[in-house]
């Protein structure tokens, strides 16, 4: 076992770790998180071209960025935009439906109960728990103040 003390692993760490070029990253990931939130917007304005109502154009434009998130994360499509766009990728709904479907493929050879089922709720789950909380407690104070 060797003695390395912190300070040593810092220099170490920082000594093999690439460098940001937030220069580069920083626009990038400005222009594909807007080029995904644009195309969100063509499908809002095509399901409103086609007669459906503002409110499930919303719904209907969600969902397509949804799947199209989930099949470009399923044929490893996603990896290569993420590896572009950096953090543009992870803001819009995309990034979310991503981060469900990566980890339930990944484990999928496990079984599709302990593996899929299981992963697929691992990052999606913390989320889903303090939404449905926070909305409980919204209604309920809503309620209350007679908002």
């Amino acid at each position: 076992m060797s003695d390395i003390t912190n300070n040593d692993y810092d220099i170490l760490v920082k000594k093999q770790s690439p460098t940001t070029k937030s220069y580069k990253t920083i626009p990038l990931a400005f222009i594909t998180g807007g080029l995904i939130c644009a195309l969100g917007q063509a499908f809002i304005n095509f399901y409103l071209s086609m007669g459906v109502n503002k409110d499930t154009a919303f719904t209907a434009a969600s969902i397509t960025l949804i799947l199209l998130a989930t099949l470009a994360t399923g044929l490893n499509f996603y990896d290569n935009i993420a590896k572009f766009g950096g953090a543009g990728t992870l803001v819009p709904i995309t990034g979310f439906a991503n981060a469900i479907t990566a980890p339930a493929l990944e484990f999928k050879s496990e079984g599709y109960i302990l593996g899929l089922g299981a992963k697929l709720f691992a990052i999606a789950g913390p989320v889903i728990v303090y939404g449905i909380a926070s909305g409980i407690l919204y209604g309920l104070a809503a309620y209350v103040l007679k908002l």
